[in-house]
């Protein structure tokens, strides 16, 4: 193994998670990238190019080439409109022939859809990453959410019976792809995303950087500002909380980390923490780097992720990386990225009652379900997925290998 054509066309590497389209993805991609040049695999990250600035390659790192492919505007455009620009980013990447790749890996289902060109020409194995499906997302929407519409449905189908290996981040996942979209099972396997464990780490010193008070009940939200992920569920359980219990209000702090969304409607959260009364709690915050990211994910109390679907939830991770237990929906890969009663609790359903009830729950037990959190952190290193991952792409390199002698 020494070249690998990683593509993300929806979304650039590059981008701020939180904000736009960029989120877990973006974080998956960079970090699993990293990994995989440093055990000497070169990556080519392809991506859309939507700035006359971007150039049409960056050297990132050792190992690592952003490559900027011109397909449609040169400008942001929504992602439920990217699908009409699959076939010229897919003609453009098929045609970007000057280095020879072993095999592409691409993420979401525009990339894998434009990925399928570039495989026939290269004959190069397509290893696809679904991260979210238009039919779990369906199953499980928001309150004014829109469903995805049947094109996609139809793209992820022709992906899983096309493509030559599937990656899951869980077994859940895996059941998912074979029992909803049709997928070989043997042509699916598990591989669990990491968390940079030297990053997100506990720091007894993250309260007093951050100008917080060392009682203070800390309940953070991490992530894009749409329906998927609910932070106003947070916010509605809170206004229970201090209903219940007036005496929290002057320890209480709800960080909402992020911003608004790309895709879909946005959550408009000023207008709810008015109509709530629970401003002099709420502090709304930008999308933050990593280093200062982190520096909240240990100065809190709990953090909460009561989205109605994920795949994994990188957040929940990095809190728990961090040393801070997580109040999770029940949901998805949440159910691995969290370890029930071990290192936080889950919540079935996103009622604000049964919220505020699970919050307090885990205020109470915070100090217990800490112990829990970094050592099953631990369990899931980047590198630790990019050497399963290696092992993935050893596996359909040599099917295909196999493949083709028995054809000659």
């Amino acid at each position: 193994m020494q070249r690998v054509a990683m593509v993300s066309m929806h979304t650039s590497p590059l981008d701020q998670p939180g904000t736009g389209d960029a989120g877990g993805l973006n974080v998956y991609v960079l970090e699993l990238s990293r990994r995989l040049a440093d055990a000497g695999i070169e990556v080519d990250l392809f991506t859309r190019r939507t700035s006359p600035s971007a150039p049409s390659s960056v050297d990132y790192a050792d190992g690592i080439t952003i490559r900027h492919l011109e397909a449609g505007p040169v400008r942001p455009v929504a992602k439920e409109a990217l699908a009409e620009l699959v076939p010229a980013f897919a003609a453009a990447l098929a045609q970007t022939d000057d280095r020879a790749y072993d095999l592409i890996h691409s993420h979401y289902w525009l990339s894998g859809r434009a990925s399928l060109m570039a495989s026939r020409r290269w004959d190069a194995p397509l290893v696809h990453s679904m991260h979210t499906t238009a039919r779990m997302k369906n199953l499980t929407l928001a309150v004014g959410d829109r469903a995805e519409p049947r094109s996609r449905v139809l793209g992820e189908e022709f992906i899983a019976a096309n493509a030559d290996l599937l990656i899951a981040n869980t077994d859940a996942e895996a059941s998912h792809l074979i029992s909803a979209y049709g997928a070989d099972s043997d042509r699916v396997t598990v591989v669990h995303p990491g968390v940079n464990l030297s990053t997100f780490r506990p720091d007894v010193t993250a309260r007093a950087a951050l100008g917080l008070n060392a009682d203070a009940i800390v309940l953070a939200f991490v992530g894009r500002l749409q329906p998927l992920k609910a932070p106003d569920v947070l916010l509605r359980a809170v206004a229970v909380m201090l209903a219940r219990n007036p005496s929290l209000r002057p320890r209480l702090v709800v960080p909402i980390i992020g911003g608004p969304s790309g895709a879909g409607p946005d959550v408009s959260l000023p207008g709810l923490v008015r109509e709530l009364g629970i401003g002099d709690v709420v502090r709304l915050l930008p999308p933050l780097a990593h280093a200062e990211l982190a520096r909240w994910y240990a100065a809190s109390t709990l953090v909460a992720v009561p989205s109605y679907s994920e795949t994994f939830g990188l957040v929940a991770l990095e809190a728990q990386a961090a040393g801070t237990p997580v109040v999770a929906a029940a949901v998805g890969g949440l159910r691995t990225a969290v370890r029930e009663g071990i290192s936080g609790l889950l919540v079935d359903g996103h009622s604000a009652e049964a919220w505020a009830s699970a919050l307090t729950r885990g205020i109470a037990q915070r100090e217990r379900l800490a112990v829990g959190t970094r050592p099953h952190a631990a369990a899931f290193s980047w590198e630790a997925t990019a050497a399963r991952m290696i092992g993935a792409y050893e596996c359909v390199t040599s099917a295909s290998l196999i493949d083709e002698e028995m054809t000659a």
